[in-house]
């Protein structure tokens, strides 16, 4: 099955929706509330910022917040090279070069996402539902974890390293993401069946994908899927691609399952990837 597009005026718009989620782990959603100038005005403000040497003004915190430079990007778990990216982590409370249009997308991409978790709570099976600490969009309340990552991927310069590529790939750890559509394509999601899918949507849409922690909490109904984003060819490698996925994360004291927290779940994760350790 390929990734479901779903209009978010449809009448039965949050079955559609799950149906994808559960089929392909993934879900384009059209026709959203999300304002599409405030995307658009976001790429234009973060183009300039990774062009400029501004950037180097915001190094990565103790907290993880800041500008990740592309000698310290992440090398995704099983990849034995770096991915080819720069990028920034945006949370309202941490160093930022900026609010403007990026503090509305974060504050627009939470709502939806809380949206898009009470469809889901609407189709899940009376006994994952009975096993849920909490309504699932009420999981993200009092959430300071919500991540803008705003990613940068610069035109391919012909020396990149043998296998590198602009993402390898990996699974979100997140609760569940929201991926305004990208400047440029590249998203491929594995199917079931292991064939890469792309995920090519029109500008205007919102991709979502399940992440690793509502795999958890959900007791594997829905699960987190294999995605990556791969190298251009031919002319398009000389074009540059921004994307902005805002990664939501339960509340910290939230109970995913019996055994995890959600900030134990993400610590766990986090140690894992980059070794480090989240307070």
């Amino acid at each position: 099955m390929d990734v479901t597009t779903v209009s978010y005026r449809s009448p039965r718009a949050g079955a559609a929706f799950v149906e994808s989620l559960r089929a392909t782990g993934f879900a384009v959603v059209v026709d959203h509330p999300l304002p599409w100038a405030v995307v658009e005005q976001v790429h234009a403000d973060w183009r300039a910022f990774f062009a400029s040497p501004e950037k180097h003004d915001f190094p990565v915190g103790e907290r993880q917040d800041g500008y990740y430079a592309p000698d310290s990007s992440e090398t995704a778990v099983g990849a034995q090279v770096p991915d080819l990216k720069e990028f920034f982590h945006w949370y309202p409370w941490g160093r930022r070069p900026f609010d403007g249009a990026t503090a509305e997308l974060h504050r627009h991409g939470s709502r939806l996402a809380a949206e898009l978790l009470g469809w889901i709570q609407d189709e899940l099976p009376d006994d994952v539902r009975a096993g849920l600490s909490r309504p699932l969009p009420r999981m993200l309340d009092g959430s300071t974890r919500t991540l803008l990552r705003v990613l940068h991927y610069p035109p391919l310069s012909g020396d990149e390293p043998p296998g590198a590529v602009r993402a390898a790939a990996h699974e979100d750890i997140s609760f569940i993401t929201v991926l305004p559509a990208a400047t440029a394509p590249g998203l491929e999601v594995l199917g079931a069946d292991r064939v890469w899918m792309p995920v090519t949507p029109d500008p205007g849409a919102v991709i979502v994908n399940v992440g690793d922690g509502l795999q958890l909490a959900t007791q594997g109904w829905l699960r987190s899927t294999t995605h990556r984003v791969v190298n251009p060819t031919g002319d398009a490698g000389a074009e540059t691609r921004l994307s902005t996925p805002l990664f939501l994360h339960a509340a910290d004291d939230v109970r995913l399952s019996p055994e995890w927290t959600a900030l134990a779940f993400l610590q766990e994760r986090i140690r894992r990837i980059r070794g480090l350790e989240v307070s």
